[in-house]
């Protein structure tokens, strides 16, 4: 019976400091990034460290960032899907690490129809009106930025000089 009684506390003393090791290591490990989310085409502003001279965004087409003065960060959803933010100092050294994951926006007022395999987008505040949306038939999708485009070099034209 003693040695039954020893084995058991050998064992349970040996599962004891694996969970204690384990738990040491998980203090040691680097914690997670915190997770930033943006829908699709809206900007959010984030207050930076002090000391920080670089940003790097991991992928461009998700996500896009400008460096204000006074620490200031505005993050602008650019794609669908997930991507990483950095902020470095003059050394290099990573001063802050984040996820940016952007969204789509909410849905409440959105309507997609789909003609086959042609899926156009609108947004229907109080009239629906065509959208450029990530995932549009390319015709839809080249059409309404062709109709923004015009219309947008039209205006500048305009201006007052």
């Amino acid at each position: 019976m003693s040695v039954l009684l020893e084995r058991c506390r050998l064992y349970f003393g040996a599962v004891l400091l694996a969970m204690l090791a384990i738990g040491a290591i998980g203090a040691i490990a680097p914690a997670q990034a915190e997770t930033v989310t943006i829908n699709l085409d809206q900007a959010q502003v984030m207050q930076l460290p002090d000391r920080v001279a670089t940003i790097v965004i991991g992928n461009p087409l998700i996500a896009d960032a400008t460096l204000q003065s006074g620490g200031v960060l505005v993050v602008t959803g650019k794609g669908y899907g997930a991507t990483n933010l950095l902020a470095l100092d003059r050394g290099g050294r990573v001063l802050m690490t984040r996820t940016v994951q952007v969204l789509a926006p909410g849905t409440e007022d959105i309507v997609v129809v789909y003609k086959g395999v042609e899926r156009e987008t609108y947004s229907c505040a109080s009239e629906c009106q065509r959208r450029i949306t990530l995932g549009d038939s390319p015709a839809y999708f080249n059409a309404n930025l062709a109709q923004g485009a015009a219309r947008n070099g039209g205006a500048q034209a305009a201006a007052p000089r």
